[in-house]
């Protein structure tokens, strides 16, 4: 880099106007050394063991997930328990179908979960390596996921393939609702399996909600706690009309405003939370979608503007080169090659992007020009416009109705699969985790009563 450019990257650190992303990681937990006796035996799942370190793990991983640091022992541990439990009923009766999950399946999913939290490739992992947490605990929870809905999918049958019929049957009725309100809801579902537990898993699901209200990402909550099927999409439900959600949902979604997370919502099965993230008009949602093109240089630290490292100089110096030079998205996508985040961010919805800033800096850049460098604690990002077009979103083409019916189906199936598989196991709960841990500080405590087994 030649000496006049210096000041001038040092200039822009210093005026970079544009705030980090909102989420930048998960939160990082410092881990303490375990306890003694965490091998011991939690439960016995039909002859397989559950061992209260595992419950810990999982533990550790929730509470990475969704910043509940110093706030995850005693009633997590027992709804973490019970998690567990369903979660090896239906790993077993995976395993019992020969339902094949590859690493390649569990890789992709960890993109996804990635993409969705603003991490880059590769930061999962490193987030859990910060936190001393072995990322088999978080890839044997996913594979489970998968091996599942490919399971739910077989049993369905013929019923997984929707007809052209029930197809134009769905776009008829959405159709005829025009006019009439739909919500982009998200869902976490906690099942209360026992009824004699519910008021217990009350609490536990209000402390989530705490948690959620103090900013917790509420995708990584939903796929770590969420037993639905929309765990894997984060809780996504997409756009929904109130009678396609439990009525004591929809009277709740009804009445909140957009960015709230519910109180807990009982239903049949468990308890629902629910984020409300946008409303519209059955039949008309006009937006303008940009498609995008991005190049960003990764700082190798935090920056600090008044004392900027050489390699960070140099990355600002490499976005300030691309935003004079690139007159093109396939300038910008070439230049991104090789980086840590994709060239291509999908389509995005413009009066969703955030922060404002950026917003109307994307409105006003004229098509096929690179932005200037946006720097950020991280690193420094070029964009350009490749489109903007304006499109009615509300219209339901057939892919996603297909998606929405067959969607609707596996749900059903799934608590209809797993209460039946609840209903013909052997469950042993041996050391219940809240009891245990409290026997560790105080030796002399007296044993837990033996809880049933669970039911849905």
């Amino acid at each position: 880099m030649t000496a006049e450019k210096i000041p001038a990257a040092r200039r822009a650190l210093r005026l970079a106007a544009l705030p980090a992303a909102a989420l930048a990681g998960l939160l990082a937990l410092s881990t303490p050394a375990p306890a003694q006796g965490t091998n011991r035996v939690a439960a016995v799942v039909n002859g397989d063991v559950i061992t209260l370190n595992e419950v810990e793990s999982r533990r550790r991983l929730l509470a990475l997930s969704a910043g509940l640091a110093g706030g995850t022992g005693g009633r997590a541990n027992d709804q973490i328990l019970r998690l567990l439990v369903d979660e090896r009923l239906r790993t077993q009766e995976v395993a019992r179908r020969r339902i094949p999950v590859t690493d390649q399946d569990i890789a992709t999913t960890v993109g996804d979960i990635e993409t969705r939290n603003g991490l880059p490739p590769g930061g999962l992992r490193e987030n859990l390596r910060r936190a001393n947490i072995d990322p088999r605990v978080l890839y044997d929870q996913i594979r489970a996921q998968i091996g599942w809905n490919r399971l739910l999918r077989g049993q369905l049958g013929n019923q997984a393939n929707i007809t052209d019929a029930e197809v134009a049957d769905y776009i008829a009725t959405q159709n005829a609702r025009a006019g009439q309100p739909e919500f982009l809801v998200s869902e976490i579902f906690i099942p209360v399996s026992n009824p004699g537990q519910e008021a217990e898993v009350q609490r536990f699901v209000s402390d989530i909600i705490a948690r959620l209200r103090q900013g917790a990402p509420f995708p990584m909550v939903a796929t770590q706690f969420s037993q639905s099927q929309s765990a894997l999409l984060g809780g996504d439900l997409g756009w929904i009309s109130p009678e396609r959600l439990d009525p004591e949902v929809a009277a709740i979604v009804r009445q909140m405003p957009e960015g709230a997370v519910s109180n807990p919502i009982r239903v049949p099965g468990g308890f629902v939370i629910a984020t409300l993230r946008q409303k519209r008009t059955a039949g008309r949602d006009m937006a303008t979608m940009l498609s995008l093109r991005q190049a960003f240089f990764p700082f190798e630290g935090q920056v600090n503007p008044a004392a900027p490292t050489s390699q960070q100089l140099r990355q600002v110096e490499r976005g300030q080169q691309l935003s004079e030079s690139a007159r093109s998205c396939e300038a910008v996508e070439a230049a991104a090659r090789g980086g840590p985040r994709p060239a291509d961010p999908g389509p995005i919805r413009q009066d969703t992007i955030t922060p404002p800033e950026l917003r109307e800096l994307l409105a006003s850049l004229p098509i096929g020009r690179p932005s200037q460098p946006i720097i950020s604690p991280d690193g420094v990002m070029v964009l350009v416009v490749c489109s903007r077009e304006t499109r009615n979103l509300a219209e339901v083409t057939p892919e996603q109705a297909r998606d929405r019916i067959l969607r609707d189906r596996v749900e059903l199936t799934s608590r209809q699969v797993l209460r039946d598989l609840q209903r013909r196991a052997q469950i042993d709960i041996r050391n219940q985790p809240q009891a245990a841990e409290a026997a560790a500080q105080q030796p002399q405590a007296q044993q837990p009563r033996q809880p049933a087994p669970p039911r849905r």
